[in-house]
């Protein structure tokens, strides 16, 4: 099963996927003209004044479960990992994947506000890239074709969501846990598990209040932390940062010859980290209430800096400040060393550089602190996924009529990813990241295509958006107006509103002078 899980892997990561995440982020960078560096006060302004409703929640708590989803193991594992495979140089290419994919990100959550609906048992907002494949095109003969394409992904980002994905983020607090304190892993298992359980039979809007105020804490304290420890090796900073670019464009000695590896490890857990053109982010922010979908793809442009520009760089600069790192020849940990660093003998790659580099710094605090991190980004995570995994199930259960049936699928689906994360907790962390990484793989080249094919619709709403706000107007969404098709919600909305605004019309008309 391992060589087979590796065989697959390479052929889904191969040179091409890469060159395929950074070709569209370089793209959707020069189209929406450096829009991820030019909006960012639009950025800022929607996360302070976002709308909310009983339908859709507000623009912060989408980023919020976008983040949840974004801001797991792979902040602290996945750089771990990444420095290990790849060197240093690897943080780079994880910072231009962010930058490039912070454009990415918008076109995609754009696309999937526009094509958004209503689920006709709870009156939540769905949406995603199942979603707007399948509408972008329905009124041409490319349609059936489309519905196939859009099917397709659904599956793939159901079994990626409750089945692959939520096992690293277990084996991640298992393995962390375990290391701090020697909890049994099967412990660990049982209670991420009782816990999930709990909260997801809670729905989308409980998911969303838990995630809004765990992981804002929880990241803001570990950048701290980051930042503390940084202060306290102050004079290596410029070896720092020096290291990182010198590595990522093999000029450093140490780590010549790497430059492929580096890019490829850099490339694939960005994407991983920050979900950029992966096609997570757009189901969070379908969920938005708004009333223009660039508003809500400017709050998920935003979610790809909080991510890797903020969280990623925390882990990398706590490992290379401390020199607390392996690399690795061979992409495994079974390949020569070919930096050792000041990290002890048998530390595995993962959590435990980290711990190891917070050690160093406040004696004993390190694997406490990483393990508590690590649990709460994972289980936010992992709540992430269930919510991404039902969406995708909404949109199968569109086709299914009664309504009993549909909640069976609801539940069965709730059983699955619980019984991910028991699994996941005591699988060998390669063959859990091996599953991660072909589920990343397998939804991210589905999206990218997709984009790239619907980018119009998404490119109009940015150029409308822009002239509304050039007018001093608060953006409001009309499709039709913009030659949009199949925008059955937002056209719905302008309907309701206009005939609101005509019956206020006749009402003034016919109410009696004030003597």
């Amino acid at each position: 099963m391992s060589a087979f899980l590796d065989s697959l892997n390479s052929i889904i990561w191969s040179p091409a996927l890469v060159f395929l995440c950074l070709g569209a982020g370089i793209y959707f960078t020069l189209v929406t003209k450096f829009l991820q560096i030019r909006c960012i006060p639009d950025m800022l302004r929607q996360l302070v004044h976002g709308e909310k409703s009983e339908n859709g929640v507000s623009s912060f708590q989408s980023l919020m479960i976008s983040l949840a989803g974004r801001v797991g193991v792979g902040n602290i594992a996945g750089v771990a990992t990444a420095i290990a495979f790849g060197g240093p140089g690897a943080v780079f290419w994880m910072w231009a994947v962010a930058l490039l994919g912070s454009a990415t990100s918008f076109v995609e959550c754009t696309l999937a506000q526009i094509y958004k609906e209503q689920d006709r048992d709870t009156g939540e907002y769905r949406g995603g890239p199942a979603y707007y494949i399948e509408k972008a095109y329905s009124h041409t003969k490319a349609a059936p074709f489309m519905l196939i394409y859009g099917v397709v992904f659904a599956i793939s980002m159901i079994l990626a969501t409750s089945y692959f994905l939520p096992g690293i983020q277990a084996n991640g607090v298992a393995a962390a846990v375990n290391n701090a304190w020697g909890i049994d892993f099967t412990w660990s298992a049982v209670v991420l598990a009782s816990i999930l359980a709990i909260i997801i039979i809670g729905g989308v809007k409980r998911i969303a209040n838990f995630a809004s105020v765990v992981v804002p804490f929880m990241a803001a304290a570990y950048i701290i932390i980051a930042v503390v420890i940084l202060f306290m090796n102050f004079s290596d900073i410029p070896h720092v940062f020096g290291l990182i670019f010198r590595s990522a464009f093999n000029m450093e000695a140490g780590f010549s010859g790497m430059l492929g590896v580096a890019i490829m490890w850099g490339v694939k857990r960005g994407i991983y980290s920050n979900e950029a053109g992966q096609g997570t982010g757009p189901q969070s922010a379908a969920a938005a209430e708004v009333s223009h979908p660039a508003k809500q793809g400017f709050v998920q442009a935003f979610a790809v800096y909080i991510d890797t520009l903020f969280v990623c760089s925390a882990t990398a600069f706590i490992i290379i400040s401390t020199d607390m790192y392996k690399v690795f020849e061979g992409e495994s940990e079974d390949g020569p060393v070919r930096y050792a660093g000041s990290l002890a003998e048998g530390i595995p790659v993962g959590p435990g550089f980290v711990q190891e580099g917070m050690s160093s710094a406040f004696h004993g605090v390190g694997p406490t602190f990483v393990a508590i991190a690590i649990a709460f980004f994972a289980f936010t995570t992992v709540l992430a996924y269930y919510y991404m995994a039902e969406t995708n199930l909404t949109y199968f259960n569109r086709w299914v009529k009664n309504r009993t049936a549909r909640r069976a699928l609801v539940w069965l689906l709730r059983v699955l990813i619980i019984v991910s994360v028991v699994i996941g907790a005591s699988t060998t962390p390669g063959a859990a990241w091996a599953l991660g990484d072909i589920g990343v793989g397998a939804t991210a080249w589905l999206n990218i295509v997709a984009i790239l094919f619907l980018q119009v619709p998404a490119l109009k709403a940015l150029k409308d958006y822009s002239a509304q706000k050039k007018q001093g107007l608060d953006p409001q969404f009309d499709p039709e107006a913009l030659g949009i098709k199949n925008a059955g919600f937002w056209t719905e909305r302008k309907a309701a509103r206009e005939g609101f605004a005509a019956d206020v019309r006749a009402t003034e008309r016919t109410a009696p002078e004030n003597v």
